[in-house]
């Protein structure tokens, strides 16, 4: 009796064990990011410059290796794997119980495994205090000359884009990134970039998603429906996120950074005309907009109006505002206060950029 007894016991620890370490893991890992959000320094010195690199670079490697998005089968096979185990609920193959607690699992370990292999950068400083900038105060005129300023390079650095391109874009990118990283605070190479294509592109384009970073397989997507002149900013800003920048705003602004520091005119227009839509939205409530509307050249009048024809023509309301909605609620809980409205943040960013790059020169010719 006494020997079953044992068995017994050890039997129901191992269950114990099996069934709670998805949770149990899941648990440490929700109080490391309540330490690392009050613990940014730390944050940054171990996971985002030793840890992140290393992981950025072992899982790009091998998602490099496969043509297609890992990701997006990685989902259909969890989804499959749903529904043919509701299938075999339904008729009584397996036990309600027993699929619940595998669902239940499965979500922490997925939690699990992305704040380790890639989410606890959200919680490292912000770019102005990891470049150590000067942040100027909120000046109207500044902000009119910025706006200026990207009007006229705009309209100067005009020039078609073609998706055949897009293969020398991606090179370009990738040299402009090597050549600034260092100013930008990025810490290079930082594994391999192979930008792949959405394998669900109409329907990421009826929820208005142009790319994105999937950060399981270290990956970067891009909608194939992306309008080519897009193309250099899209793809500056998804591998910003591969470099371990998960603020929207700040990936915007190192797409922008990245795009107009080239010496090449396809990249800086993407990165001007880009930009000039975010300058836009934020002077549209000045009694002078239209006085700016008319500073642009009508080429590049014509590529934003048809970008918005193209873009709205392909929205589905209803798909765009859940994943809005979804994407509100997911930048938010990962210490992105202001959730979508970060995507615009960039504004400020690049004033501060001019800001600090004109210091920067007048403290050099001292």
């Amino acid at each position: 009796m006494v020997n079953i007894g044992k068995n017994f016991k050890k039997v129901s620890f191992s269950k114990i064990v099996v069934i709670s370490w998805p949770f149990f893991l899941a648990v440490l890992v929700f109080l490391s990011t309540r330490l690392a959000i009050r613990n940014s320094g730390t944050v940054e010195h171990y996971y985002s410059a030793e840890i992140y690199p290393v992981l950025a670079r072992l899982l790009s490697f091998f998602s490099n290796l496969i043509p297609f998005s890992l990701w997006d089968v990685f989902w259909i096979l969890i989804i499959l794997l749903i529904i043919s185990g509701l299938v075999l609920v339904i008729i009584k193959k397996i036990k309600f119980g027993w699929y619940s607690l595998r669902i239940l699992q499965t979500i922490a370990i997925l939690y699990s495994i992305f704040y380790l292999v890639w989410g606890y950068n959200y919680f490292r400083p912000k770019i102005q205090e990891r470049l150590d900038w000067k942040i100027p105060a909120s000046d109207e005129q500044v902000f009119r000359s910025v706006l200026d300023t990207i009007i006229n390079k705009t309209n100067i650095n005009y020039i078609p884009v073609s998706s055949s391109d897009f293969q020398e874009i991606d090179k370009l990118v990738e040299d402009s990134y090597r050549l600034h990283s260092r100013e930008l605070g990025i810490i290079y190479p930082n594994g391999s970039r192979r930008p792949k294509r959405m394998i669900f592109s109409m329907l990421y384009g009826e929820m208005g998603l142009s790319g994105y970073f999937g950060p399981f397989f270290n990956e970067i997507h891009v909608n194939g429906y992306l309008l080519p002149m897009d193309y250099p900013f899209l793809l500056g800003h998804e591998k910003a996120h591969q470099f371990g920048i998960t603020s929207e705003a700040e990936a915007n602004l190192i797409a922008y950074v990245i795009c107009v520091t080239s010496e090449d005119q396809r990249l800086r227009y993407s990165g001007y005309q880009s930009l000039l839509l975010y300058f836009l939205r934020d002077a549209s409530h000045m009694k002078d907009y239209k006085d700016y509307l008319n500073k642009i050249d009508s080429p590049v009048l014509k590529d934003l109006q048809y970008r918005q024809k193209y873009y709205e023509g392909m929205l589905n309301n209803t798909l765009s505002d859940m994943q809005t909605a979804a994407n509100n609620s997911y930048l938010k809980a990962n210490n992105i206060e202001k959730g979508v409205k970060n995507y615009n943040q960039v504004v400020s960013l690049v004033l501060s950029w001019y800001y600090n790059i004109h210091l920067n020169e007048d403290e050099r010719k001292k």
